[in-house]
């Protein structure tokens, strides 16, 4: 449903994207991340219709946003970090006004309307101006305008931003139910751990270039902490100086140790079982996504391959 090949686009003398290949499939949640100047709003942009690559090409669900932008909105919902609203106008008018332009009949508009306020939860505001909306709200109502056609294929850009923990909680699950109803998700942002649990998949972005296949892999093979917490620490202690495994000073998250893998650490956890340690808790020390994006990003800086 999304196809980038290639896709570059400069501002002058500075190259925003300079080679970015990558595909999102119906059904799915794929997290664009990178480091801030990655260029992955210029990305996003590109993919919006909203900027041309000056090289590569896009396709969104089979057509062209440059030769056919009017056939990609009618496909794509957009919602990009920070979406103005008519403060003076009501969050149901906004959605009906949205429903409109997108060419609902009034009778559509409405209907679809009243669907998302209950969907994003904006029940108790839907007759009270945006302007009153706070930053979480006002994303709430961002992401309702993005669904008001019912796209196939949705681009979100910080869609968490200003939600409080059950609100994220509620997008997490609301995304999920998009991709499982068929729709090709490509979601931005800074809170790794967040996409972890939102993302089947990830694209990873580093001064204009996606990372290639092997390279994520390879660094999916380092070895990476993982935290253990015991119910007598001075056990767990004694136990991995026993095997031999260097672990950090304890601290309030546990014991952390360096494991290649799950297998191996699949293997620590039952000798530490079979030794007689009580484990209350044993898991990566970060996400998958966090653990891949540090390690690309450190290889970068030392000048490795990407």
């Amino acid at each position: 449903m999304i196809e980038v090949e290639g896709v570059a686009r400069s501002f002058g003398d500075v190259q925003a994207v300079r080679d970015a290949s990558f595909t999102v499939n119906a059904g799915s949640v794929t997290a664009l991340i990178g480091p801030n100047g990655s260029g992955k709003t210029t990305l996003m942009l590109m993919l919006a219709t909203l900027l041309r690559p000056d090289a590569g090409t896009i396709r969104i669900a089979g057509h062209d946003p440059v030769a056919d932008p009017r056939a990609v909105r009618t496909a794509m919902g957009w919602m990009p970090d920070v979406l103005g609203s008519w403060g003076t106008i009501s969050v149901r008018r906004t959605l009906e006004i949205t429903g409109r332009l997108y060419e609902r009949t009034p009778v559509q508009a409405r209907e679809r309307a009243q669907q998302l306020i209950d969907l994003v939860g904006l029940v108790e505001l839907a007759e009270q101006p945006t302007r009153v909306l706070s930053r979480g709200q006002k994303q709430r109502l961002s992401l309702a305008r993005a669904l008001v056609h019912e796209p196939s294929v949705l681009l979100l850009d910080e869609p968490a931003s200003g939600l409080d923990p059950a609100a994220r909680v509620e997008l997490r699950t609301l995304v999920r139910r998009l991709a499982s109803e068929g729709v090709a998700i490509l979601v931005s942002s800074h809170v790794l751990a967040e996409l972890d649990e939102m993302a089947d998949s990830a694209v990873y972005l580093e001064r204009g270039v996606t990372a290639s296949d092997e390279r994520i892999e390879a660094s999916r093979a380092q070895s990476r902490d993982w935290r253990i917490r015991a119910v007598d620490p001075a056990a767990l202690a004694a136990a991995l100086k026993k095997l031999r495994i260097a672990a950090s000073p304890p601290d309030h998250l546990g014991t952390a140790v360096s494991v290649a893998g799950e297998v191996e650490a699949a293997q620590l956890l039952a000798k530490l079982v079979g030794a007689g340690v009580a484990i209350s808790a044993f898991g990566p020390a970060v996400g998958d996504f966090e653990h891949t994006f540090l390690d690309l990003s450190r290889t970068t800086t030392e000048g490795g391959p990407r």
